[in-house]
């Protein structure tokens, strides 16, 4: 009978285990829909990926301390940095935006959702997303959804 109850906790813990695992898979995966649904949104408005976007990241941080050492980090990849207080939320009190130049490409944005999303866990934060304004697809460029001849 012992030997019952050691394989029943094992089948349990391995199914707490694959319900985890599962879990996080959908969350990493609804990141990544995101932003590829916000590259296509630019894309379909007639943005040109293929030229630089200010695209404008944000992050929610418990403290001063917090938002001072990912302001340093940020700062060191070269981001335009703005903090302000958010008093709306009790958990995330203030508010870091931060502003960098670069070329749109859903895995390029998956990167930094990815890696951005660790930074910000790390200094006790939430990263928050992020959005682009409109480039102007010169009028000689070729549309990125033009069909070859």
């Amino acid at each position: 009978m012992n030997w019952f109850v050691v394989l029943l906790l094992g089948a349990g813990l391995f199914a707490l285990y694959r319900i985890y695992s599962s879990v996080r898979k959908l969350r990493d995966h609804s990141n990544d829909d995101w932003d590829a649904k916000l590259v296509e949104k630019l894309r379909l408005a007639g943005s040109d990926p293929f030229q630089p976007h200010e695209v404008d990241f944000f992050f929610a941080l418990p403290g001063e301390a917090a938002a001072a050492a990912l302001s340093r980090a940020l700062a060191a990849e070269g981001c335009a940095l703005d903090l302000r207080p958010a008093p709306e939320s009790v958990d995330y009190p203030l508010s870091l935006h931060a502003v960098k130049s670069v070329r749109i490409s859903v895995p390029g944005m998956r990167e930094f959702s990815r890696r951005f999303a660790v930074l910000a866990r790390e200094h006790g934060g939430r990263y928050d997303g992020w959005a682009a304004g409109h480039v102007a697809r010169a009028p000689d460029a070729p549309s990125p959804r033009a069909a070859p001849r």
